[in-house]
Parts: structure tokens; sequence; C-alpha cells
């Protein structure tokens, strides 16, 4: 990176080199059963050579572009004199930063910028639905964000530069606010102490403080997977139910007798209160309906513009059939649960079991994926109609 970034110029030349990036494919050497035994969850670890070879997908300055973007999620962070500072995107200028203790990050590249959204499809042996995002930090010598706790499972992968870990155990420790915009949390003892080379990875589970420390100006990205917790569910099932008109029943005690102490709830009253409140969630169908809506809603941004022109029905089909493929949008969650399809927020119909499967199950899809539902009308035209709304995409 250049002492003034060049931002936005660069950034959109990178949008014309994803070819290249894209036969490039990354090749995760990992044994997913053990990793998932031994440490998912449970254990941090550090993943030698996960990466062979690897080359970064971003540059400095594409990075800085796209903290520019009002649609990007991203921040500063900076620590001087020791003093912690943050500010948020988007950025209009990136003068004065200094030639170190600061980093650069931008949450969910991986719906921006197609080269590093391939760096998210080796950890597709994970179900998409905890899949977060891909955040993309540049650090200068002395950069960082302060030792930390996340409450999700993340993959930090080194790129350029060199970087210094440290993780702690999973132990109760104090936080603290040296900025509003940060929180950090007393100093722990490390169980991992590590420099990483490009092609590392740094798998860390929730829970576990970790600090990183710029030693020489490095890319680091971080590949999340979050689960939601109680309060994040009960709040959007309430969302859910009061959309729909769910729990409408009022408390009824037809066996109600004569109370001695008329200020006391009794315990029996307490169990039909939370009886209630249950058999509300406990509809099965409600139940799926809203879990499918809730996790294919995106927590960031989707890159999503309509087709225009608009596509005709035989265009889809004739394209296919011809040898053509579709690419998913990057970051657009589509699910199958159940008997069901989710496709960003929405319930998809299944008029071709087979090819709404294949639709959950790949990020690119052609006629070898989809077969004979490419001569069945009714799923041409819902195809049509998820292309058109920007959901899938010719990549010619």
């Amino acid at each position: 990176m250049t002492k003034q970034l060049l931002g936005k110029t660069l950034y959109n030349q990178a949008r014309l080199s994803f070819h290249w990036y894209q036969r490039m494919a990354y090749q995760l050497n990992l044994n997913w059963p053990e990793f998932l035994e031994k440490y998912w969850q449970k254990h941090p670890v550090v993943l030698k050579n996960a990466f062979a070879d690897f080359i970064d997908p971003i540059t400095p300055d594409e990075l800085a572009g796209l903290a520019m973007e009002s649609e990007v999620d991203s921040r500063l962070v900076s620590h001087t004199d020791g003093q912690w500072q943050a500010r948020f995107g988007p950025f209009t200028h990136f003068d004065n930063l200094g030639e170190t203790g600061w980093s650069l990050l931008a949450q969910a590249v991986n719906h921006w910028h197609a080269p590093s959204a391939e760096l998210v499809r080796p950890f597709r042996m994970l179900p998409d639905w905890r899949l977060d995002d891909l955040m993309i930090s540049y650090s200068v010598p002395g950069g960082g964000v302060g030792p930390h706790i996340d409450q999700y499972d993340v993959f930090i992968i080194q790129g350029m530069g060199r970087r210094r870990w440290r993780v702690g155990d999973n132990v109760p420790l104090q936080q603290f606010c040296p900025h509003p915009a940060l929180l950090h949390v007393e100093p722990f003892t490390p169980i991992i102490d590590t420099e990483l080379e490009p092609g590392d990875i740094l798998y860390i589970p929730p829970g576990f403080p970790h600090d990183g420390l710029t030693y020489e100006s490095a890319l680091n990205y971080s590949v999340g997977f979050r689960g939601p917790n109680g309060r994040d569910l009960l709040s959007s099932f309430a969302d859910y139910a009061l959309e729909h008109d769910l729990g409408g029943e009022h408390y009824s005690d037809p066996d109600l007798t004569c109370r001695e102490h008329p200020g006391r709830v009794e315990e029996h009253e307490l169990n039909r209160l939370r009886e209630m409140m249950i058999a509300t969630i406990n509809q099965p169908d409600d139940f799926l309906q809203w879990f499918g809506r809730f996790a294919t809603t995106p927590r960031h941004e989707l890159d999503i513009a309509p087709a225009e022109p608009a596509y005709q029905h035989d265009e889809i089909a004739d394209a296919l059939i011809g040898g053509s493929n579709l690419t998913r949008a990057a970051g657009l969650k589509v699910l199958s649960i159940s008997d069901t399809c989710f496709v960003n927020s929405e319930l998809l119909e299944i008029v071709d079991p087979k090819a709404a499967d294949a639709l959950c199950r790949y990020t690119v899809i052609g006629k070898n994926e989809l077969g004979e539902a490419l001569h069945h009308p009714a799923f041409i035209a819902q195809l049509t109609r998820l292309v058109n709304q920007g959901y899938w995409y010719f990549d010619e």
C-alpha cells in the first residue's frame, strides 16, 4: 500500500481481473472430520500451510476502495501514544494515517469482491446458514484492534506480511472499553503465541481471547461463522408472530378456585403461562417458515442488481441448454429446510425438487446440475424471475 491509498480506481480495476482468480481455485489442506472432532468449538489451533502457495486475492488499495463505498461496513482502528481510536466508513480519503499503528477493516468483502469471495468456497464443508462473512484487514507495523473476545468461530487466514497472534484460554476475563467502539479484555496468558506465514490459518472458537500485532504490513482474511443467541431468536420470532398474528389466544383458567392469598401467583399458573408461550413457538409449520426467513436474511448488504434488460424464459433455457452457467450472487443465502427452500428471506415454491436442491447445494449451476428441469416450463419461469431479481447471473 502506498502512503496515500489510491482507493476506488484500483477497486474498480479489480472487478476486471475476476476470471483470473476464478480459475485459481483455493485448495484447503484440512482433514475436516479430524478438525471437527478435535477443535471445532473446543480448542484454538494453528493450521500450518493450510493454503499452499497462497496468493492474496485483493490488494491493500482495492480494500481501501471498498472502504470508500457506502454499502460496505468498514472501520479504521489506530493506537497512538497509548490511545485507541476508531472511525467508521465510508471514507473519503486516507491521508495523514502515518506509517505505524493502524488497521483498516472491511466486513462482508465476499459480497462485493469476487476474487476474495473464492476464499469462502473451501469452507462449505460447514453449514451455509452458519456462515457470517469474510472480513479483510490491512495493518501496518504496530497495527491491530487490541486484545478482545469474539462470540463466533473464526478462521484467520494470513496473507502478505508478518503478524504475531496470541490466543488465551476460555476463562472468565474482565472486559472494558478503551474507546466507545472497542471492547477489549484484560491481559491474558497465551496458550498459542505464534507468527503466521502466508497460507497459515488460525482457528479460534467463541470465547477465547486473542490479539494480533503486525510486524510487517499485512493482510488478514477472517472467515466467520456465527451462531445466534437466544435473545436474537426470541426477538426475531416475536416479530414473525406479530406479523402473522400468532399467539392471540388469551390466558384462561376455568378451573379457578377461591384464593386465600390474592397477591400470590401459584406455580400452576406460571406453568400455564409458560406453556402458552411454548405453544406459540411449537408450531412446526410456523417455526420452519420463521427460521427459513431468519437464516437467509443477510446481516450485511448484498451486491445485487436486477437484470437489465430483463431476460425472457426462452433466453434462460436456451443459454443453459447451450452450456452457459449461472453464478449465485456472492453472500446470497439459499437454504433447503425440510421440504422447503428459502432464498434471501423469501420462501421459494418447489416446482422441481431436484432443481431446488441444486439451487441450494451449488453456487454455480448449469445443465449438469439442473438436468431435466431445464425442460420444465414452471421451473424455467421461476429461475427467470430469480435471475431478473439479480440473485443469479450469467458469468460470461
